[in-house]
């Protein structure tokens, strides 16, 4: 069984998807520490003047939150003012003349409708949304859900023994500076490494140029139908042995 693993995501970019739908169990790891001016709360989207950042608010809380322990901030003004309405507009006005935004606006807008407490809830969710419109069917567990210790690469490894996991498939971001392979080989667990070559597809505002690394809503806006192809087409796993 190959096993990937990866932090929440506020609306998930593609090499995050690919990966979903690469491993056969893909654990979220809900119960790290939480950290500023990363992805769990936030990311991109596009606009007439280039990409641009959609925030989630977060309560302040203490440095030591895990992810699972953070709290939406909804004291601020309400209306217009409050951020699931202004993030909304911000979708409608950008994105409303898509091809597929018909698709997939009504489900969107419940989400901005309703109130969020605590930031997983709201992030899994997305995820799940994501899962379904590209048809990825791979099965999710919550790290804070199994009995890890350890950090970096002895964490990583109670969790693939936790889940019976024979394959870690890993990214080829900061885990290349920490991973010890030697330590998966000698425990009996390979590791392969994720190849993604991001996709080039319509996006409104072409003038701009295309943009790449954007949440996932703008290859569904732009696409549709067609985008669980563009995905699937995006992607490859590197072989066992490989260098990252």
């Amino acid at each position: 069984m190959i096993v990937a693993a990866h932090q929440p995501h506020f609306l998930p970019w593609l090499g995050y998807l690919d990966k979903l739908a690469k491993s056969d169990l893909f654990i979220v790891m809900d119960d790290l520490q939480f950290e500023k001016e990363n992805f769990q709360n936030r990311q991109r989207i596009k606009l007439n003047a280039g990409p641009h950042w959609l925030t989630v608010p977060l309560l302040r809380g203490k440095q030591t939150d895990r992810i699972c322990d953070k709290q939406i901030d909804n004291t601020g003004r309400g209306g217009r003012h409050h951020w699931q309405h202004r993030m909304w507009r911000t979708l409608e006005v950008h994105y409303g003349r898509t091809p597929h935004w018909e698709r997939y606006a009504p489900a969107l807008e419940d989400v901005f409708a309703r109130r969020w407490d605590l930031l997983l809830e709201l992030d899994l969710h997305m995820l799940e949304l994501a899962r379904n419109w590209l048809r990825i069917t791979k099965p999710i567990v919550r790290a804070s859900s199994l009995d890890l210790s350890g950090q970096k690469t002895d964490r990583i490894l109670a969790m693939c023994r936790a889940v019976g996991a024979r394959t870690y498939l890993t990214g080829r971001g900061g885990s290349t500076g920490y991973l010890d392979t030697d330590a998966f080989a000698k425990a009996g667990v390979s590791v392969v490494w994720q190849r993604f070559h991001h996709p080039h597809y319509p996006q409104r505002y072409p003038g701009l140029g295309f943009s790449s690394h954007l949440g996932f809503l703008d290859l569904l806006f732009n696409c549709g139908p067609d985008a669980p192809a563009i995905l699937w087409q995006a992607g490859e796993v590197i072989t066992e042995g490989s260098t990252p």
